[in-house]
């Protein structure tokens, strides 16, 4: 069969390897297609069975341009880039790759956590500069340095990921709340589950590991925020829509939020109008949580494990039904 990669540069841009996916068909791979509706999808799918894509928006109007599609396979645990309900309706599979990036992402939601509490970074840049050899003191620092033991951390989302952080909260000696709408026996053992309530009014730091939904799009806002403790910290490398980005930064501008580390935003990539970008005390990384090379060759070897299962007709990871 003829398999297309529509966008295969963020997954793979020269360190990882293609060969799974060659050896299972007739091979086509570009590093970038289109990342909005574009005519140039359906053109470069052509009569391929199956595509690979990422970012590449798949829409009803570009599959009725290619009737050979079967098998769209999705480089992410997400898939809402395509119409997949749509798909359905066409006898189209879509697959995803639902766990890859575990350790990888709780990992780097500790280190923007760790990031705001010290300022490592603008501080090593300070000696670069010349700031620490012309001191008249020893030593210096331009932020309020925090200590995270003692502290109360809430976990929004406790599924994989957010029990992994929970774990790394634990041993540095924070106690763990979590919302979750599935409460779970592992999740016990790590934290103590509450409502939203509880954990606005009582976390220190609030960390966002949750699926997005129309029930939770925009529920960090102007309300959720007024019933946190002044001075909370703020993490988010879930999903941008999580937050409401105008009242984020209100509140770091007033000085409610005492700081917030993001590594998504609502638009991306990240608009120059966006208030993220002039708040106080913002970090902003560019959406790279889930990109460590372990984490991308588990994405590259699961979808090769999706392609190969629906080439035997016992396909698996399909979110379609």
């Amino acid at each position: 069969m003829k398999i297309v990669v529509l966008d295969g540069y963020t997954e793979n841009p020269g360190d990882l390897s293609w060969e799974g996916l060659e050896k299972l068909g007739e091979l086509t791979v570009y590093d970038r297609t289109a990342y909005r509706e574009d005519p140039l999808i359906a053109e470069r799918i052509g009569d391929a069975e199956i595509i690979v894509i990422n970012k590449t928006p798949i829409s009803k109007a570009t599959m009725d341009l290619c009737p050979s599609l079967k098998l769209i396979a999705v480089l992410a645990t997400g898939y809402n880039v395509v119409d997949y309900q749509y798909a359905r309706e066409k006898g189209i599979l879509v697959a995803n790759v639902p766990t890859y990036g575990t350790m990888s992402v709780s990992q780097y939601s500790i280190a923007l956590l760790l990031e705001l509490c010290h300022h490592i970074g603008h501080h090593s840049q300070t000696v670069f500069d010349g700031k620490w050899q012309n001191n008249i003191d020893w030593c210096y620092w331009d932020h309020p340095l925090i200590e995270l033991d003692g502290k109360t951390m809430g976990i929004i989302g406790f599924g994989r990921i957010g029990q992994a952080e929970g774990r790394i909260a634990k041993a540095m000696g924070m106690r763990v709340l979590a919302y979750d709408l599935y409460p779970s026996d592992a999740g016990r053992e790590i934290g103590e589950y509450v409502d939203l309530e509880t954990l606005f009014r009582e976390s220190d730091v609030i960390t966002l590991h949750c699926n997005l939904t129309p029930e939770n799009t925009g529920m960090i806002n102007r309300d959720s925020i007024a019933k946190m403790k002044d001075g909370v910290l703020l993490i988010n490398n879930a999903r941008g829509q999580l937050i409401v980005e105008q009242d984020v930064a209100d509140a770091l501008n007033s000085g409610k939020l005492g700081g917030c580390a993001v590594d998504v935003v609502y638009t991306e990539p990240i608009r120059p109008d966006n208030p993220l970008l002039k708040a106080r005390n913002c970090i902003i990384t560019p959406h790279i949580s889930w990109a460590p090379k372990e984490s991308r060759q588990r994405i590259m070897d699961c979808t090769v494990d999706n392609i190969r299962a629906f080439l035997d007709q016992k396909p698996i990871h399909i979110v379609n039904g």
